[in-house]
């Protein structure tokens, strides 16, 4: 299985939601932009019910992976998807309910391999190793580079460690060297 990696700037997060929604639509621009903002695994965010957002500003999930019970504030920019969502689609029961006729009647979430070809495809088309665990690993970094400490942002994915935590996010060698420029005392 090819690893992904997470999106390194504001400007590449942009251009993954754009080239999401014109060569897969809304739906998978809203699923790149929630994930970056909730952090959840891409099982646990197709999950997602309307009713799961009853709360208003957090939602409790059972992670799937680790049977964990995790809550999460939505910030304003979730809440928007989420209430955006809700009312284009008001008889779904799924936030990211498939389209098709037979899961329609059925009210199925999308497929995660159905969410990861179409990441897969647009990260081709702008050079990116993009998939499902990108949302997750972009958030990461980019807390990282906000200065937000590595224990946090191991809380905030679930992490068993901050060592985990660098490897999932792709901490490199030139990011470690960048910090030796950056603060000369």
């Amino acid at each position: 299985m090819k690893s992904v990696s997470a999106v390194k700037s504001t400007e590449q997060i942009s251009t993954v939601s754009h080239m999401l929604e014109k060569h897969g639509g809304e739906i998978y621009k809203d699923i790149w932009q929630l994930g970056l903002n909730v952090a959840l695994r891409i099982s646990d965010l197709l999950n997602l019910t309307y009713l799961d957002f009853a709360g208003g500003e957090t939602i409790t999930v059972i992670e799937q992976k680790t049977g964990k019970s995790r809550t999460i504030k939505l910030n304003e920019k979730a809440q928007t998807i989420v209430k955006q969502r809700q009312v284009l689609n008001q008889n779904d029961k799924y936030l990211f309910q498939s389209v098709g006729n037979r899961a329609k009647k059925l009210q199925k979430p999308l497929s995660r391999e159905t969410v990861a070809r179409k990441f897969a495809e647009v990260g081709e088309i702008i050079g990116v190793h993009l998939g499902t665990h990108s949302m997750r690993k972009t958030r990461g970094y980019a807390m990282w580079s906000a200065g937000v400490p590595l224990e946090i942002i191991a809380r905030v994915l679930n992490h068993s460690s901050p060592a985990v935590t660098m490897r999932y996010i792709g901490l490199e060698q030139a990011d470690i060297n960048k910090t030796y420029d950056d603060f000369v005392l």
